[in-house]
C-alpha cells in the first residue's frame, strides 16, 4: 500500500510541476489585449486560466493527502522500530565472563 501511494505521490508532483510551468502568468494577458487570442480558441472565451487553476487546485489537494498518508506510514514504522517490543529481546545485563585466576608474569631467570 506504501508503494502505491508513494508512486501516486510522485506522479502528482510531476502532474503539478507540468501544470504550474504551463500557465500563463498575470503579465500574459496584456498580450492578449493587443490581438493575442490563442487561449480562446481551445478553452472557451474565459481562457484557459479557470481550467488550469482548477485542476491544479485539485491536483494539489491530492498531493497533501498523499504527503499525510506517506507521513503516517513513516510513524508508523519509526514508532514500530522504536518501541519496547523491537527491544525486549535484549538481555538487560551482560553476560557473566567466565572467572579467570590472575596470573604473576613470567621472569626469565
Amino acid at each position: 500500500m506504501q508503494t502505491f501511494v508513494l508512486v501516486v505521490h510522485i506522479i502528482l508532483a510531476v502532474l503539478m510541476i507540468v501544470l504550474i510551468l504551463v500557465q500563463h502568468g498575470k503579465g500574459a494577458d496584456a498580450g492578449a489585449s493587443f490581438g493575442g487570442g490563442g487561449a480562446a480558441t481551445v478553452f472557451g472565451a474565459s481562457g484557459s486560466g479557470n481550467f488550469l487553476t482548477r485542476l491544479t487546485a485539485i491536483l494539489t489537494a491530492l498531493f497533501f493527502v498523499t504527503s499525510l498518508t506517506l507521513a503516517i506510514f513513516a510513524k508508523k514504522q519509526s514508532t514500530d522500530a522504536y518501541s519496547l517490543k523491537a527491544i525486549s529481546n535484549v538481555p538487560t545485563a551482560p553476560a557473566k565472563l567466565p572467572e579467570t585466576s590472575p596470573t604473576a608474569p613470567k621472569s626469565a631467570d
